[in-house]
């Protein structure tokens, strides 16, 4: 008899969150399903269930900066196939996701057929992504060496580096996450090492680089 499978399902959208969580119900005959709204909260899910056999990922997570929360999850968990869900449709996006790591990429107007064959596919072992989308250009060296600086960042200095990134000042950083001052400038320094940048506003616009549009929304077409 086959073992269940553990499903995480990450989207910062309730709505969305049980969509998904229902596809994937249908899709997958014995499954496990654990759930998370942002990349905190999917760091502690993933610290408890670290055995995980594959992570549903949205694109635009609070705590994430486009495709550094990918980044982050191959560096942390490489064992871990990681889908990317996202209504965004873009060819580039969908390619640099791949690019990147991640061993699938489900647009969010997939039907559920279509969520099960892509499912089943990495869950096989093998990378899914919309057949309209194969073939298109892949990403540039200097975008691939920023994803591996980034992969290697602790969970720590990761979660430092996205509050860098929201303009966060040490001090207001050091009180979230109820630490000294002197504790965030010693992640900050290491980051800025990791990274191969001089200082904040460096590290801030290497981050930037990985920001995705969300997509624009066309209520027109119902």
């Amino acid at each position: 008899m086959m073992s269940s499978y553990k499903i995480i399902v990450a989207d910062d959208h309730p709505l969305f969150r049980t969509a998904l969580q229902q596809a994937v119900n249908q899709a997958v005959e014995e499954v496990n399903l654990l759930e998370a709204e942002s990349i905190e909260s999917l760091q502690q899910v993933l610290e408890t269930h670290g055995d995980a056999d594959l992570v549903l990922l949205d694109l635009h997570m609070p705590g994430a900066h486009g495709y550094s929360g990918l980044i982050y999850l191959r560096g942390q968990y490489p064992q871990i196939p990681v889908v990317m869900v996202s209504a965004t449709e873009d060819v580039s996006v969908i390619n640099q996701a791949i690019e990147y790591g991640a061993s699938g990429f489900i647009p969010k107007s997939s039907s559920q057929q279509t969520i099960a064959t892509a499912l089943q596919a990495v869950l096989d072992g093998d990378v899914w992504q919309p057949e309209s989308s194969i073939g298109a250009a892949a990403n540039n060296e200097a975008s691939l060496d920023l994803a591996e600086r980034i992969a290697s960042l602790t969970p720590q200095q990761f979660k430092v580096l996205g509050m860098l990134t929201e303009g966060m000042l040490n001090k207001q950083i050091a009180y979230d996450l109820n630490v000294s001052e002197a504790t965030i400038k010693a992640h900050a320094t290491a980051i800025f090492k990791k990274l191969n940048v001089r200082n904040r506003t460096q590290a801030v616009i290497a981050v930037q680089q990985l920001e995705i549009e969300p997509p624009q929304l066309d209520n027109s077409n119902g």
